[in-house]
């Protein structure tokens, strides 16, 4: 139901913002499909995918674990170029991202699928099928940018399900947005591999990275992935300059343990700094994981509190009750209030150039 509700909002946005001539040409063409990036030639017909640490070895007719890839012909395409089957405006606070043009209005938009395997996937109607299943359109990524500069909107998101299994599809859209002077923003479990990863950073502005938990064990048996590439994956970008926010989702009983936060902290401040926001999020129950209760709000107000003791300069808790001291930004010199936040609404803003508007002090972030 969730899904038929997401393509009615996909029709009546690009019925706003396209006339029906137009229109009429998305719904009805065949969508061809691309070859994908990133993989290489074995013998016997087979390929080796080579965009994510899965390193899918796919059959003839068969695809990768995502779902997304197919091996045709012994050459690997990707089904999703051009086929979103979720398309929205979103304030920029929603992906979570305090430290980017606050208050903004995003074009935000995803394909069906994923690479990894969370248990408790908030957005499962779409990461959990596959491409033919989404009903979604063919929009080619200089429609979604035209679309965009009609819109008005100065930022695309790249979000909903993971944006590295659509990845030929945001690198081109990327490009193209970035000669418009149009921002690119991806929200990511960050499980990609590092050649990809360097050559999509070369056309995004910032990157939000959801760190699940900081242990092997957990990514394992909840997340259905591995810790150490979504590590390496954060400290590639820190080091090519892309701003970057983490999020870690706060489950009761198997990711909150104060000695694990602490660990994870540490390693967050040893390898990108104390500038890089971090947003600790409560839990509600959703996909395979009904059976858990939602996270207590005080809860990620203790965690945000060892994340700060431990050096981090801007912490924040979120899906919380607006109103919440956690979700606004204080100067981590003078103290004050800088930025005041009810939900997803800037009620207050005192940064000026990238700067505290009381003392002077330089705020990590892309503010205009």
């Amino acid at each position: 139901m969730l899904n038929k509700f997401r393509i009615i909002i996909f029709f009546l946005l690009f019925s706003v913002f396209l006339n029906a001539q137009e229109f009429q040409k998305y719904s009805d063409v065949k969508v061809p499909i691309k070859e994908a990036q990133f993989w290489e030639k074995l013998p016997n017909d087979f390929v080796k995918c080579g965009l994510c640490p899965w390193r899918c070895t796919i059959a003839l007719n068969q695809r990768g674990l995502c779902r997304t890839r197919e091996n045709r012909g012994g050459k690997l395409y990707t089904l999703t170029y051009a086929r979103p089957c979720t398309i929205n405006v979103d304030p920029i606070e929603k992906k979570p991202f305090f430290h980017v043009v606050p208050g903004a209005d995003v074009f935000s938009l995803a394909t069906a699928g994923c690479n990894v395997g969370c248990k408790f996937c908030q957005n499962w109607q779409i990461s959990k099928i596959t491409p033919e299943e989404s009903n979604g359109l063919y929009i080619t990524p200089q429609d979604i940018v035209r679309t965009v500069k009609r819109a008005k909107s100065k930022i695309i998101a790249y979000t909903y399900a993971e944006p590295t299994i659509f990845y030929e599809y945001m690198i081109d859209i990327s490009s193209i947005a970035k000669k418009e002077g149009i921002k690119n923003v991806v929200v990511s479990c960050g499980y990609i591999n590092q050649e990809p990863l360097k050559k999509l950073l070369k056309f995004v502005d910032a990157y939000k990275i959801d760190l699940k938990g900081f242990n092997e064990k957990y990514y394992e048996e909840i997340v259905g992935a591995r810790l150490e590439p979504v590590l390496e994956t954060i400290k590639t970008i820190k080091k090519a300059g892309v701003h970057l926010e983490i999020v870690n989702l706060v489950i009761p009983s198997l990711n909150d343990s104060p000695e694990e936060i602490r660990k994870m902290c540490k390693w967050l401040v040893k390898n990108i700094g104390t500038e890089v926001p971090l947003h600790f999020t409560r839990f509600h129950p959703d996909y395979k994981m009904m059976n858990y209760p939602s996270t207590p709000v005080s809860i990620v107000e203790n965690l945000r509190k060892i994340a700060m003791s431990e050096g981090l300069k801007y912490v924040y808790i979120g899906n919380v009750p607006p109103g919440n001291e956690g979700e606004n930004t204080y100067c981590p010199k003078c103290k004050k209030l800088l930025i005041k936040r009810l939900g997803f609404s800037v009620a207050e803003n005192n940064i000026n150039k990238g700067k505290c508007r009381f003392c002077s002090e330089k705020i990590y972030g892309i503010w205009e």
